[in-house]
């Protein structure tokens, strides 16, 4: 039951702790409660223990490699559209991996950046965050459809934010029910919940049962509050299915993350697959 301090995490979700949070303004352009606007990180509501003070350093790489170092993350996923995601990339390709974000509003220019993005720099996953996108964009919405297409032509999985989003924005784009339509149309897909599908959890468990494709990330969830209905499940038929990410440093320190870690109630036999395996397998690290 113990967490194993020799598998080499994979991280799913990491970033780099820049110079300030511009890289929230896609988020502030939809808001319309005066205190969000108000606060740095659009969900501090939610998040308590930001990692404020690594921010504005001018080498935000080697803060995160060493704060990977310190916890035994051997891999980051990160996005790499930016300069610094680019550079990290370049300069440590052992520790990171690339991915990048699409948004369907753009049609086919978008689906032509990223066949741009994975010739270029050979990037791993995609993600989206359809309550982030202006307009929103429903899971399910045709507009999605092209990248869904898209993903399984580069044999590559997609992260996709399901559930009720953290920054005060509508929901509806993110019901976990409509995931079951998207995996009806493209059985081939390898679909990747971000952000805890809540409070639809045992709705998640049901798909994953049904979809061999569907799996569930932990990011942007301290540990202590993965949801029970995920941990049984990773504990019985699931173990194949939950895949480790963190949130640093976009809300949560790693050091919060693996302090709360220790007292997750996974099978000794659960762990390796959590942590590192089940990622690996999913992003093809084996290639």
């Amino acid at each position: 039951m113990a967490m194993p301090t020799d598998v080499g995490i994979i991280d799913t979700m990491i970033g780099f702790p820049a110079r300030d949070f511009a890289h929230y303004e896609f988020i502030r352009d939809q808001l319309k409660d005066g205190e969000s606007a108000d606060w740095d990180f659009p969900v501090e509501y939610m998040f308590k223990a930001v990692p404020k003070e690594m921010y504005g350093s001018d080498n935000p790489i080697d803060i995160t490699l060493h704060e990977m170092d310190r916890f035994g993350v051997e891999k980051g996923m990160i996005g790499i559209e930016g300069e610094i995601g680019q550079m990290a990339y370049r300069d440590h390709p052992d520790r990171f991996i690339p991915s990048a974000s699409v948004d369907p509003n753009e049609g086919m220019d978008q689906v032509r950046r990223m066949v741009q993005l994975h010739d270029e720099f050979g990037v791993r996953a995609f993600g989206a965050f359809p309550a982030g996108c202006l307009p929103q964009v429903p899971i399910n919405d045709a507009k999605f459809y092209p990248i869904y297409a898209k993903c399984i032509e580069l044999d590559v999985p997609i992260f996709v934010c399901a559930g009720v989003p953290g920054p005060r924005l509508r929901m509806a784009c993110q019901h976990v029910e409509l995931i079951d339509q998207v995996m009806y149309d493209f059985p081939e897909l390898v679909l990747v919940t971000r952000h805890g599908c809540e409070p639809w959890t045992e709705l998640a468990v049901k798909l994953m049962l049904k979809w061999p494709n569907l799996h569930y990330s932990t990011s942007a969830f301290a540990p202590k509050h993965y949801p029970r209905t995920i941990i049984d499940y990773a504990n019985t038929r699931g173990s194949d299915k939950i895949i480790y990410a963190g949130y640093f440093p976009m809300g949560l320190s790693l050091e919060r993350i693996m302090t709360d870690m220790t007292d997750v109630p996974f099978k000794d036999e659960v762990w390796p697959k959590f942590l590192r395996g089940n990622a690996a397998r999913v992003l093809k690290l084996d290639r």
